[in-house]
């Protein structure tokens, strides 16, 4: 257990899980923490990582801060995606190891798991069979941010614990209708696709005022916001299946999926920061066939451990923002792994286990939502 006084940076505490994270320490009585904005420090620059750690000296580090994004951000934008992950993750990973930090706590995804893996997907599927086309390079990003944890642990005696976090939503979520998680860009879509069936123009402007829209057009990206007049809005936004009559979403809709409030993430991975060491996330007694003991796999999923179809999700929000339009899908536009369940029981083990289910959970994002708060949108 940290110390109350301890020193701890928050890597990512603007983002949707680092900021529930900052929250949940602070309602522990962990005051003593650290943060910075991207503007303040550029974690793929290591020259500003090495100066920032050698000035803070934290106790503890939570490595929260990723370059993510959606099913078409993953495929269209490939390198980015394991290139800045990877320095991200070099830059910090090894700064806390230079500057002796005692606990290091790195967040992944489960989509580091194969595409055919066996469900619900225990940790020790990770390596079996290939990973999902779309979004591989990220996968392998974040295997190496565990891996490099685990080796740490392995040859240092480090204490750096990996948590693989299944679909996350909550407050401070993206809502780029491109780049956004699944259930943020629904709520969007869905949102506006009403405003426009109801004629409420007034909300459609101050929506796009948040957060303007962006399409390419005779390749330049063309933007439409509040300013803009009604022909342009309806026009971009039916370039992402947003119409008054009707709202339509990637893929056939199958595709099951399990989601998780971001503030429970927050508090699984305080509570694994606080309460478990490395030595815990492995069975020692397991050996090989030759009688040697194989340490890996010793990240922890986290997730409720309960799933159901994106269709459903969208019909659950069609609900809760009362869209009278119909629903469609595009089934030209890739749906993804079918089928992706996480196996909790490593963390029920260690003592923590969800409370927040998938309606309360869209009920509180779509009033976050309508409060007008947009902290992490970025046109591009």
């Amino acid at each position: 257990m940290l110390d109350k006084s301890a020193k701890i940076y928050v890597a990512g505490h603007h983002g949707l899980v680092g900021s529930a994270i900052w929250n949940n320490l602070k309602e522990r009585g962990y005051n003593n923490l650290v943060g910075r904005s991207h503007k303040e420090l550029d974690l793929l620059d290591p020259v500003a990582v090495k100066a920032f750690f050698d000035e803070e000296k934290p106790d503890a580090v939570i490595l929260a801060a990723a370059h993510v994004g959606g099913i078409m951000a993953n495929l269209h934008y490939r390198a980015d995606f394991i290139y800045q992950n990877l320095q991200i993750q070099q830059n910090v990973i090894g700064e806390s190891f230079r500057h002796g930090v005692k606990k290091l706590l790195f967040l992944g995804s489960t989509c580091i798991y194969p595409r055919e893996a066996p469900q619900p997907m225990k940790e020790e599927v990770l390596l079996t069979s290939p990973l999902e086309y779309t979004n591989e390079p990220y996968a392998i990003a974040k295997i190496a941010g565990l891996k490099m944890c685990e080796s740490f642990n392995l040859q240092y005696g480090t204490n750096y614990i990996a948590v693989m976090p299944t679909n996350l939503y909550g407050p401070n979520d993206n809502f780029h209708l491109e780049n956004s998680h699944v259930l943020p860009a629904m709520i969007r879509k869905i949102y506006l696709a009403k405003c426009l069936n109801e004629g409420d123009w007034e909300a459609v402007r101050k929506d796009i005022n948040l957060r303007p829209v962006s399409v390419m057009r005779n390749g330049e990206k063309f933007v439409v916001d509040g300013t803009s007049d009604e022909k342009d809005i309806t026009e971009v936004l039916a370039h992402y299946g947003i119409a008054a009559e009707a709202v339509t979403l990637w893929g056939t809709g199958k595709p099951l999926r399990e989601f998780l409030w971001s503030e429970e993430m927050a508090d699984a991975s305080v509570h694994v920061l606080l309460n478990v060491d490395f030595k815990q996330t492995y069975d020692a007694s397991v050996k090989n066939a030759d009688g040697i003991t194989e340490i890996r796999n010793c990240h922890i999923n986290v997730g409720t451990g309960k799933e159901l179809s994106i269709r459903e999700v969208a019909e659950k929000i069609m609900k809760e923002i009362g869209f009278k339009g119909e629903l469609r899908w595009d089934a030209s536009k890739p749906d993804g792994t079918l089928r992706k369940l996480t196996d909790v029981s490593k963390l029920h083990s260690l003592g923590w286990h969800h409370k927040v289910e998938i309606d309360e959970g869209i009920h509180r994002l779509y009033e976050w939502y309508l409060k007008g708060i947009c902290i992490n949108h970025q046109t591009i």
